[in-house]
């Protein structure tokens, strides 16, 4: 008998045992946990961009078989937070995407696109859950209106509020297919908002101002406005963030 199935004692019947799917299931969380901690290392700078990635060293410092991360790595690469480029001759050599401009103005047009898509579906709810989220989004954005009338606003903070505001709606909004797309997306934003947030949290009061139109429109049951009001939002921030980039200049991009 295949040691992956094992007889019952009271049943006598053969049952799928601790086998090969609980091997296959550990390898997969394996695979999936490197994935997220090399992403998160990624996201907080702790790989900086334009950095040589290699594979052996890594694995190695996070303590994981080279079978693992490069699965990881692999869908790094084709999620856009890695790039492939030949060291000469026939070797690849992998670094981590830098932060660009036009990568950046990408990154918010799609980002706002699936919220918009979101944020239409949210303000379609039944008038007593559209009256929840308004306010659950007033909270949020409150916070983040006073973070914007401090002397010393706390970045941190302030992307932890603005992330839960754009959360809320996609929560709210989204099915399944469209929150794993945003899921795999919007952390490639925060990227760009933790280098340069210092120099781009002066003008939070700007997009206090536009959650203001995406939360009277949610409210209010406006589907075209609501979609329109979010992704206006993200232009409005892709713009904003271009403009501090254009100053202290791209990384990662020589």
């Amino acid at each position: 008998m295949n040691g992956s199935y094992v007889r019952g004692e009271e049943t006598g019947v053969f049952r799928k045992g601790a086998g090969a799917s609980d091997t296959s299931f550990r390898a997969q969380n394996i695979s999936e946990g490197t994935f997220r901690r090399v992403r998160d290392l990624i996201v907080h700078g702790k790989l900086a961009p334009g950095s040589r990635v290699i594979e052996a060293d890594l694995a190695d410092k996070l303590g994981v078989s080279r079978t693992p991360m490069r699965a990881a790595l692999h869908r790094l690469q084709q999620e856009g937070y890695i790039l492939v480029t030949s060291a000469g001759g026939n070797k690849a050599r992998l670094s981590v995407a830098p932060l660009t401009k036009d990568d950046a103005h990408e990154l918010y047009r799609i980002v706002g696109q699936l919220e918009g898509l979101a944020a239409r579906a949210s303000s379609q709810l039944e008038p007593q859950a559209r009256a929840a989220l308004a306010e659950k989004l007033r909270e949020f954005n409150e916070g983040l209106r006073e973070l914007a009338e401090a002397k010393r606003a706390d970045p941190n903070r302030s992307f932890d509020l603005d992330m839960s505001f754009h959360q809320a709606i996609v929560d709210a909004g989204a099915g399944p297919r469209l929150r794993a797309i945003h899921g795999a997306i919007k952390p490639q934003t925060e990227r760009y908002w933790r280098l340069y947030a210092s120099a781009i949290i002066d003008q939070l009061g700007l997009s206090v101002c536009e959650h203001l139109d995406i939360i009277g429109s949610i409210e209010r049951g406006d589907s075209d406005g609501a979609k329109q009001a979010i992704v206006l939002n993200w232009q409005n921030g892709a713009q904003r963030l271009s403009q501090v980039i254009e100053t202290l200049g791209e990384r990662g991009s020589w």
